[in-house]
Parts: C-alpha cells; sequence; structure tokens
C-alpha cells in the first residue's frame, strides 16, 4: 500500500457553498467572476448575494431538499451562482453538457429524476424537447432572459427581495451535492453521488498542491459541468479568492487574447489546449509572461510535448493531475514549485489518500515500486456510489471501500506516478468520456448495419478519436460517410464516430463480449 508523504487532513463537515463561498464577505468587491467576452464582472460580495437570492427563489417556486436540479449551460459567469444557489435550497445538480441533443439530456434527467432545469436561452428549444420527453419537470428556468419571456430568469431572483431565505439542514456526510454523469470504468453513462463533504475536503487536499489565492487569475475555458472545470475552475479559485476569467467554449486566438488582457497566472488545460500552445503559429503574436504555470488533466499527457510547450512559453515543467469523477475527482498532482518532476509524472498521492497497485492477473495481489498494474485508489474524496445502480458501485468500490480505476500505472522509489494505459474501454476525446457501448448500440439501430464495434484510436494530433468497425448487411449500399453521417445525427459533437472501417465479423468471446483488444492489436499492426 502506497501513503501519501503529505500530512493528513480532517475531512471538511461543511454544504459546498459555505466551504467555497465562506470567505467571500472578506474579499469583498474583489472580482470574482469576469466575462472574458464583454468584461462583465460579479465580486464575491455580489455573488455571495446572488446565489442567496437564487436559493430563496427557488424554494419560494417550490424546490425542496432532496430535489434534482439539472444546470444545463456553457461556462458563463451565472453558473457558480446557479450552481450554489440550487445546493444552498438543498437540491442536487446534475450538470448536463450544452451540446447534448434532446434525446441525451432526456436520458439524464429521466434517471437522474431531475424536476427543475436551468439553461440559457439558446437552450431553451432542446431543453423544452427533452422536458418533454420525460414529464414531470416543476419549471424550466433561463440564467439570462427568455426573449419569449415564457420561462422565468434567475436575474428576476437577483432583484427580489421578498422570498425568505430557505432553513434547511445538510448533512456533508450523506446529501449529495453534484451529480456529473460519468461511464466510469465501462458502460453507459451513471449520475456519479459527490457529496458536500467529499467535494469540499478535495478542494482542502489539492489546496497544498497548487494553492489559490487573492492576486492570482484563473481562465475557465474548459466546461464547468466537468468534474475538471467544477473543481479547478470554479470551486478552488473562489474558495481561495481567486478572480476568474470566464470564456465559454475554446477558441484559440479569443483564449491568448484573455491571457493577456487579464493577466492571467495560471491555466487548467487538457491536452490538445497544450498541443495548440506547444505549437500554434497564434502563440507568437500574444504576450503569455503573466503565467506561472500550466496544468494538464482530464486524459494522458505525452511527456515530450509537455516539454515543448514548457520551453516555448519560458514556464516551468506543465504539471499534471489525475483523478476521475468517482474521486471528486483529485488523487495526484505535481505541486507547483516541485523540483525537477520526472517528465511523464501525474503526480503523488493528495493527503490522506491511499494507493495500491494491483496485479493484473491475479487482483488480489498488491504490486510494489516499478511495476506495473492497475490502479486502486482510498480516501475521503471517494463518491457515495452510482445513483440507483449498487451492482456498478459495488463493481467499481471493493468491501474495503477501494476504487478500482480501471488504469494501469505504476510508481517511482520517490511516490511519482506514472499511469502508462487503460483496463478500461473508455474513450476520452479532448477529456470527454465516450461510452463504446453506446456507439456500438446506436450503431445497430441502422437497418443497413449488421454489427459493430467501437475503440479509440490516435489521430495525426495525438487525439484519441472513437473508430467504428461495421459488419454490413447483404447487399447493403453503406459508405463511411453514411456511418458518420448517421452518428452525429443522434449524439454530442464529442461522441460522433470519426474513422469507420467495414470488416466482415466483429471479434467476440464465447459470452458474447466483444474482442476490443484485438481490435486494438490490428489496429497498432
Amino acid at each position: 500500500m502506497f501513503q501519501s508523504e503529505f500530512a493528513p487532513i480532517e475531512p471538511v463537515e461543511l454544504p459546498i457553498h459555505e466551504a467555497v463561498l465562506g470567505h467571500a464577505a472578506q474579499y469583498g468587491d474583489t472580482p470574482a467572476l469576469i466575462d472574458g467576452t464583454n468584461g462583465t464582472t460579479v465580486t464575491y460580495r455580489q455573488l455571495d448575494l446572488h446565489h442567496r437570492r437564487i436559493a430563496a427563489g427557488l424554494a419560494h417556486a417550490g424546490l425542496r431538499q432532496g430535489d434534482v436540479l439539472a444546470l444545463h449551460s456553457p461556462n458563463t459567469i451565472a453558473f457558480p451562482a446557479a450552481f450554489f444557489g440550487a445546493t444552498r435550497a438543498g437540491a442536487s445538480v446534475t450538470t448536463v453538457h450544452p451540446l447534448s441533443t434532446a434525446e441525451e439530456f432526456a436520458k439524464q434527467l429521466r434517471d437522474s429524476s431531475a424536476r427543475w432545469i436551468v439553461t440559457i436561452s439558446p437552450l431553451l428549444s432542446v431543453a423544452r424537447r427533452a422536458a418533454e420527453m420525460v414529464g414531470g419537470i416543476e419549471e424550466i428556468f433561463v440564467c439570462d432572459r427568455d426573449p419569449a419571456e415564457a420561462h422565468r430568469s434567475l436575474l428576476d431572483m437577483l432583484a427580489s427581495t421578498d422570498a425568505p431565505d430557505p432553513q434547511i439542514t445538510i448533512d456533508p456526510a450523506e446529501d449529495t451535492a453534484a451529480l456529473p454523469y460519468s461511464s466510469g470504468t465501462t458502460g453507459v453513462p451513471k449520475g456519479v453521488m459527490l457529496t458536500h463533504r467529499s467535494i469540499a475536503t478535495n478542494l482542502a487536499q489539492l489546496y497544498p498542491f497548487i494553492p489559490v489565492g487573492p492576486g492570482d487569475r484563473i481562465l475557465a475555458v474548459l466546461p464547468f459541468f466537468h468534474i475538471y472545470g467544477l473543481t479547478a475552475l470554479m470551486n478552488a479559485p473562489l474558495r481561495g479568492g481567486a478572480t476568474v476569467v470566464v470564456l465559454p467554449r475554446f477558441e484559440l486566438d479569443q483564449f491568448l487574447a484573455a491571457v493577456e488582457k487579464h493577466r492571467i497566472t495560471g491555466l487548467y488545460v487538457a491536452p490538445p489546449i497544450v498541443l495548440a500552445l506547444a505549437k500554434h503559429p497564434a502563440v507568437a503574436n500574444y504576450d503569455l509572461s503573466s503565467l506561472d504555470y500550466i496544468v494538464s488533466a482530464a486524459a494522458p499527457l505525452d511527456a515530450q510535448l509537455a516539454q515543448a510547450c514548457s520551453r516555448r512559453l519560458g514556464l516551468p515543467p506543465v504539471l499534471q493531475a489525475y483523478g476521475m469523477t468517482e474521486l471528486s475527482p483529485g488523487t495526484h498532482v505535481v505541486p507547483v514549485g516541485a523540483r525537477n518532476p520526472p517528465p511523464g509524472a501525474v503526480g503523488k498521492l493528495l493527503p490522506s489518500t491511499e494507493m495500491r497497485i494491483l496485479s493484473l492477473d491475479d487482483p488480489t495481489k498488491e504490486l510494489g515500486v516499478g511495476e506495473e498494474g492497475e490502479v486502486a485508489v482510498r480516501g475521503p474524496q471517494v463518491m457515495k456510489g452510482y445513483l440507483g445502480r449498487p451492482d456498478a458501485t459495488a463493481a467499481m468500490i471493493d468491501d474495503e471501500g477501494w476504487v478500482h480505476t480501471g488504469d494501469i500505472g505504476r510508481t517511482d522509489a520517490d511516490g511519482w506516478l506514472f499511469v502508462v494505459d487503460r483496463v478500461k474501454e473508455l474513450i476520452k476525446y479532448k477529456g470527454f468520456q465516450v461510452a463504446p457501448a453506446e456507439l456500438e448500440a446506436l450503431l445497430l439501430t441502422h437497418e443497413a448495419v449488421a454489427d459493430a464495434a467501437v475503440i479509440g484510436v490516435y489521430d495525426e494530433d495525438g487525439n484519441e478519436v472513437p473508430k467504428a468497425y461495421v459488419v454490413r448487411q447483404p447487399s447493403a449500399q453503406l459508405t463511411e460517410d453514411d456511418v458518420m453521417a448517421y452518428v452525429a445525427q443522434r449524439v454530442a459533437p464529442y461522441k460522433k464516430v470519426r474513422r469507420v472501417e467495414f470488416v466482415d465479423g466483429v471479434p467476440r468471446a464465447a459470452s458474447g463480449k466483444i474482442l476490443r483488444r484485438e481490435l486494438r492489436e490490428r489496429e497498432r499492426a
């Protein structure tokens, strides 16, 4: 068993809104959030007031403790107030990808038993269609203004002083604060029950590694709806009194201009952005000298690419971090200021976190330094479980509380973790999770498809992308473009099949399970 070399911490027994905004009053008129597109600013004083009034407005509308609210929005300066307003009113917040189709949104609404939706006016049509498919939605609110004035806005709640503050008691250890959806090691997306305590404690665990405080400026371009963005770009900087500059999506020139204009000090990114910073000619047109560090997570980062980025920007080594949604999400981080961290290392164990490396041949056997096996983690940041899926929870978390991550890793003598491969079949496209089983099930609905399998392959930029191996029905006329278009019309853009190969048969075990390992070996050959 490997244990953290850092002093243990006590679990944080606070609601997440108190853990993050409990010191907002002392930061007063310090900018908490700045809209990177138009400069609109929200101070800490305003954010504290806004989330309290939204909580009162939601409670007055009928939201009750234990309800689930679906937050369906790209990054905006209203997102944190909506999130914390909902948790203060006693709701669990299930974050929804803003590019979800109505069908995908409806699945999440149905599975999470959400009764309330908060969205933005450009996404209203999708939210309404999803609500109609599911039924039982009490109300849809918008963060901005509905041009048709058919839906109430959170802005109206900010102006209202009539509704009383909700008087509820939250049990941080038991009550679910966030309900993001993850595919875990395999399968379709499942609701991950993250308690107030698990999220708040993970923030306290992360702080010694990357301290964020007043004067720091963080650029939030990774999505808040993803646990990485929610933790690193929203909760952690707001907990410490930093300023968060918010962008709705990644567009390179807008991103670089924001770093220059707002004198950004810290970047939290995924590998595709590291690639752009290392290689794109536009980078030379901007002053990025304010940057102190870059952190990359959500997907594996090539060590040579990380070094190329650092050299080009004249920065210390790009820091890596490791975790998963089910771990709130962090377990390992390369600390800011670490002296000569080994290239490719994803970090050291956070405080109060334990790890085992388990043999792939005999999962009961623990391996030692330098040996490769499945990474298993235990600590206070572990999820409560998958919503409504006790069997899936038991498959992920064993009787002793160890989370079996599905990743293959090894440690060196100094405690650095290296993630070298994945047991799990999940595809990570630019940090977003894509479940092969979901795409396979969709492909099989095409009348010209007899069988199909999906694996992740790497494109010329080093991104893992979904590739479909398709068996045509006899005499069917089906092209690669037909297959890709069929999938693209039915899933969010990040889930699209980007490579297609027609085959005579899909390799399967006697049980019927797809032998993706054989397909990966074929791809490498």
